[in-house]
């Protein structure tokens, strides 16, 4: 297993392939560094013995002592350690935790790799095998690219004016094939070693050119990472707070004729295994979401219970019931994911997947109320949050002492605790990151729409009208 010094020792030998602020820069940049704290975090943990029994699992390949991030599921137990781990570092990042991309992918090839094999006789399982051995021996951090451009979403990615609003292949040589196109919405492929490319949606027979997953190096050449920062409010030296260290930079990842080897192409033109591809991922990261959405919770629910207890309204009926409702959201999308893994199943590739109908349930729950979560902090919170003066006010020689004397609100609590609140309120209400936060809350692993249709798709509604037929009465031949 890596250290943190190691990873960004790696980062910063990497090719500079990031356009940020105007600029392209290297992975030793300074902003580039401050934005992988989370990722650095998977590091520092895995080699803390009183996080070890989260962050790291033997191989069931080498038996070797691995990072969790880098293992494929062999049981119920692994989903239920993962879905933990992710709620435990969630709630130490105040955000997300950002690694589980491309283990949830790594996840997904390994059962639609092998389902390819047993259908077409291919080879991709054995190449993603030799590419795992890989991954876990050097501990490495990958992105899962997956949603496309996508162009016109009247049109299917073959009927779009411009191809490459979907990635596609371009070319096939003897060696591998060149692709081109775009993935969006990438978290942290700035910062990652590897990105997983990977369909993003069911294709028809003739859409084998966008039958396609294969791993890259993050700097391979035309490789592009176009990307946007997202962070919580700067605070001056004295002021200096946990959730301040994270943040994270997206990316439009920009595939301009790039060429993928062989070796590294675990599908290839076969449209139904591609489309299965896509399902399993969002399965997988809507998972994972059952312990990052209920560690994001938590964080809001505290930082509302405190606010609460400042402005001493805490043990009010209407904030008690905000309170509660907030609970049961984090809860329930939690014992969602327990459910998901209790009830899960194992793949031809040994593989455990979760339950299709806990998992996309879990996940929609946590969508859905998203927003109603931030409305609650912000309600109690009151305005203070939007307004609140930066730390280099509080620290002023001149105003510091009008801010300190105006942010206190309940005896017994000094002025000083008084501000950090409202400035974690602030972080979570009003800053850059906050914002893309609440978004991803929504959007992440999927739109709400397809939650509802992977419901739909896996649940048996007939032994429920027979359940209501029996009880009705009604008699059919």
């Amino acid at each position: 297993m890596r250290t943190s010094k190691e990873y960004l020792e790696k980062l910063a030998g990497m090719r500079k392939n990031i356009y940020l602020h105007g600029q392209v820069i290297g992975r030793d940049h300074p902003i580039v560094v401050a934005r992988s704290k989370a990722i650095q975090l998977t590091f520092d943990l895995a080699n803390d013995s009183k996080f070890s029994d989260l962050l790291t699992v033997s191989s069931h390949i080498s038996d070797k002592k691995i990072n969790r991030f880098t293992h494929i599921h062999q049981n119920s137990e692994d989903l239920l350690k993962k879905q933990e781990m992710t709620r435990k570092l969630c709630n130490l990042t105040g955000g997300c935790i950002q690694r589980c991309m491309g283990c949830d992918a790594m996840n997904a090839l390994s059962v639609a790799t092998k389902n390819a094999d047993l259908r077409y006789g291919t080879d991709y399982h054995d190449r993603w095998l030799k590419y795992l051995a890989f991954f876990q021996e050097n501990d490495l951090v990958a992105s899962c690219a997956q949603t496309d451009a996508k162009g016109d979403r009247s049109l299917r990615p073959g009927e779009q004016a411009d191809p490459d609003q979907y990635v596609h292949v371009v070319e096939r040589r003897e060696d591998g094939v060149v692709v081109r196109g775009a993935k969006l919405h990438n978290t942290m492929s700035p910062y990652a070693d590897e990105i997983i490319v990977i369909p993003t949606r069911a294709l028809t027979g003739t859409e084998q050119d966008y039958a396609i997953a294969f791993a890259i190096p993050a700097d391979a050449e035309g490789v592009y990472l176009v990307g946007r920062e997202g962070y919580f409010s700067k605070r001056e030296p004295g002021m200096e707070a946990p959730i301040g260290e994270y943040g994270d930079i997206e990316s439009f990842t920009v595939f301009d004729n790039v060429f993928v080897p062989n070796e590294r192409i675990f599908l290839n033109g076969e449209t139904d295994i591609g489309g299965g591809l896509a399902l399993y991922f969002a399965l997988y990261h809507r998972h994972s979401y059952t312990g990052c959405k209920p560690g994001t919770g938590d964080v809001l629910l505290g930082t509302t219970a405190l606010m609460a207890d400042y402005l001493g309204i805490e043990k009010m009926g209407h904030v008690r019931e905000k309170l509660s409702e907030m609970i049961s959201v984090c809860e329930l999308v939690y014992a969602a994911g327990i459910a998901a893994s209790i009830k899960s199943t194992k793949a031809p590739s040994g593989t455990q997947i979760p339950n299709v109908i806990y998992a996309n349930v879990g996940r929609r729950h946590a969508g859905h109320n998203i927003y109603h979560e931030y409305n609650t902090l912000c309600d109690i919170a009151g305005g203070l949050p939007a307004t609140l003066p930066l730390s280099s006010e509080y620290n002023s020689p001149v105003v510091g002492n009008f801010v300190r004397k105006y942010v206190s609100r309940r005896d017994g609590v000094s002025a000083e605790n008084h501000y950090r609140a409202a400035h974690l309120a602030s972080d979570l209400l009003t800053s850059e990151f906050a914002t893309i936060l609440q978004i991803a809350g929504v959007h992440g692993g999927g739109s709400p729409i397809m939650e509802d249709i992977a419901i739909m798709g896996s649940y048996d509604l007939n032994t429920k009208k027979s359940l209501a037929k029996y009880l009705a009465g009604i008699k059919e031949d």
